[in-house]
């Protein structure tokens, strides 16, 4: 699977033309029609689909064939991310190990593009002993589906900038790179890697490189040249679905909208932001429980020691020691009147969004 040539397509864009772009939509057609209605697209428009939209959520074949129907448009292109590379895995030839991989994954998810095929097929996935005959159904059922997946790009390239999912490797030509280096470069912002081209990432959420606080708003760093732009869409309870808007392909002048379903609501009563806090996230979220409460409970973070009240339903066990959701202490800097969208309603408090950031609200909303 590793070391695969990459697909690459190169786009000529007329001048003229907006381009946006948009990761990681994870099977979530809300959101991604959320954010199209948002951004107002159109025919006059280039949509790059920058990987990663199936998988996690709920509706990966529903999304898998809007997605199809887009591209046939002219103007719509998609990339291929991690959670799309079935070429890599799903092999009808032979089994080559993977299909007992496959069929545990498909299990224990409860939901996927395999997932959905069995349903659809009226194939039930409790029910399969051995995947491996049943990947020749569903190749027959859905060749035109993993056609699509196979010839999809791992990259796109236009004359100032550089779709792939999740990175690339610095100093080495753009047909040199394997699939994996496009589309399984973890945290790519916290390496010294620039780029001559924008290089325009999803994959990992923008949330993860916060410290204290939580914003998941597009990161545009304009020395390295790379805009990172997954929301954490249906991995974040508070994520949201990101489009790049790029109002030409010569201009530098990036602008975004996201979207999210939260209800909107207005303060009353200002506040002060938080002086110090902490974000606990996905790969270090270990916490000791030292005092459980109905509602809330106080957690020390193991590797740093940082003490914080956590919503105890966040909490994924009832151990003493437990990995937990992703939380933070950060109360919001907020004045009367100021537009905050509502995560999570608690007894005293509103855990809500302001301007892509996400905290604590203890006032009253309207």
């Amino acid at each position: 699977m590793f070391n695969r040539p990459a697909r690459i397509e190169r786009l000529d864009i007329a001048s003229g033309r907006r381009i946006l772009a948009i990761s990681d939509i994870h099977a979530n057609i809300p959101y991604f029609k959320g954010v199209l209605e948002k951004a107002r697209f159109s025919s006059k428009d280039e949509l790059i689909i920058d990987g990663d939209f199936l998988e996690k959520g709920q509706d990966s074949l529903k999304t898998l064939h809007i997605v199809m129907e887009l591209c046939k448009m002219g103007n719509v292109h998609a990339v291929c991310g991690n959670c799309d590379d079935w070429s890599g895995v799903f092999d009808v030839a032979h089994d080559d190990g993977a299909d007992e991989h496959l069929l545990h994954y498909m299990l224990w998810k409860k939901s996927g593009l395999l997932w959905d095929m069995c349903n659809f097929s009226g194939i039930d996935p409790f029910e399969i002993e051995s995947f491996t005959a049943v990947k020749h159904t569903l190749y027959k059922n859905f060749r035109e589906e993993f056609e699509f997946l196979r010839t999809i790009p791992h990259a796109i390239e236009t004359e100032k900038f550089i779709f792939a999912h999740a990175g690339m490797t610095p100093g080495k030509a753009l047909d040199l790179q394997s699939a994996d280096e496009l589309d399984r470069c973890d945290g790519l912002l916290t390496k010294d890697w620039k780029f001559d081209k924008w290089l325009i990432v999803g994959h990992w959420p923008v949330v993860l490189y916060g410290e204290n606080t939580v914003c998941a708003n597009p990161i545009i760093d304009r020395e390295k040249k790379i805009i990172s732009i997954d929301g954490g869409c249906v991995l974040k309870d508070d994520g949201q679905l990101n489009c790049l808007i790029i109002p030409d392909k010569n201009s530098e002048d990036f602008d975004f909208t996201a979207y999210d379903p939260f209800p909107v609501k207005t303060v009353l009563n200002g506040q002060q932001g938080s002086k110090s806090s902490y974000y606990i996230r996905w790969g270090d979220s270990t916490v000791q429980v030292l005092e459980r409460g109905e509602e809330f409970s106080l957690c020390r973070h193991v590797r740093t020691g940082y003490t914080m009240n956590i919503l105890t339903k966040y909490l994924f066990t009832d151990n003493e020691f437990t990995d937990c959701n992703d939380c933070t202490d950060y109360i919001l800097p907020l004045e009367e009147g100021d537009q905050v969208s509502v995560v999570e309603t608690c007894s005293d408090r509103y855990f809500v969004k302001h301007n892509g950031v996400s905290g604590w609200y203890l006032g009253e909303l309207i």
